[in-house]
């Protein structure tokens, strides 16, 4: 793997990027925290995403973390910083992290989420918020937001659209936190695979992405994906149509078809 260089994201101190094989790697890397979040990490990860998302060398994206924890939630010693906010600095701080939750859920490239350990609170709300995750047996999941007196508002918005009301209510109002056997239950994570594996797994998958499909088409649908469930009915068939003629004259259906007239395999990755 080659590193970017840092200073194009400016001087990266808790966040790590390299591509493999049209893979970009994101990775928290700050074990010492357990990759707790404060307003610095959370800047790095937009500025990394940011990149990536324009990075011609990256088809899919994978976020990751160094450590025993993929991602504790609030920092600690942050969490104390901010009883000293008025109103606006929280309001300010508030946005800060929802651009990133919009930002990862909109960008143009598939994010992968490798879970190899606990992730809570905001943690659970990086992972909630990738397309696909992967995780090991051993992880744990939770919002626990409302056991310190806080707010699981921004994750809220798009655990709705994953996995309903029910669930949803049930792990907010609660707190509890689930084992990875009842996040593959409840669609939180899409694969459970044992801890030797799982980088492999992920590799494997990424790579599939990578060489069996589209860029255009997965960033078109992605959007799509965004954007159809606010949508009246009349209006969201609407769109569909104009996204599936725009679809037909692109470059890469072209070329698709063309593939399957001919009985060709065709990759996708070159």
């Amino acid at each position: 793997m080659e590193d970017m260089p840092t200073q194009q994201l400016e001087e990266l101190r808790y966040i790590r990027y390299d591509v493999q094989e049209s893979i970009g790697y994101i990775t928290l890397n700050r074990p010492d925290k357990r990759n707790a979040l404060n307003a610095n990490v959370v800047t790095e990860l937009k500025q990394t995403f940011a990149y990536a998302e324009e990075d011609e060398a990256c088809k899919v994206i994978v976020l990751r973390a160094e450590g025993d924890v993929f991602c504790a939630g609030a920092d600690l010693g942050y969490i104390q910083e901010l009883q000293s906010f008025g109103y606006n600095e929280n309001l300010a701080d508030s946005t800060h992290l929802m651009q990133l939750f919009h930002q990862i859920y909109t960008l143009n490239k598939v994010v992968i989420g490798q879970v190899h350990g606990h992730a809570l609170a905001g943690g659970c709300g990086l992972a909630t918020i990738c397309d696909f995750a992967f995780t090991v047996p051993e992880a744990k999941f939770g919002y626990t937001e409302v056991k310190i007196g806080f707010l699981p508002a921004i994750v809220s918005i798009f655990l709705l659209r994953k996995i309903g009301e029910t669930r949803t209510k049930q792990l907010l109002l609660t707190g509890d936190v689930i084992p990875a056997d009842k996040a593959l239950e409840y669609g939180l994570v899409n694969f459970v695979v044992p801890r030797a594996e799982l980088a492999d797994n992920v590799y494997r998958f990424a790579r599939r992405l990578c060489v069996e499909n589209s860029a255009q088409s997965m960033e078109t649908t992605k959007e799509m994906m965004a954007r159809l469930p606010e949508m009246p009915l009349e209006d969201s068939l609407r769109y569909a149509a104009r996204m599936n003629a725009d679809a037909r004259s692109s470059d890469d259906c072209r070329r698709g078809i063309a593939a399957f007239l001919n009985k060709e395999k065709l990759t996708w990755d070159n």
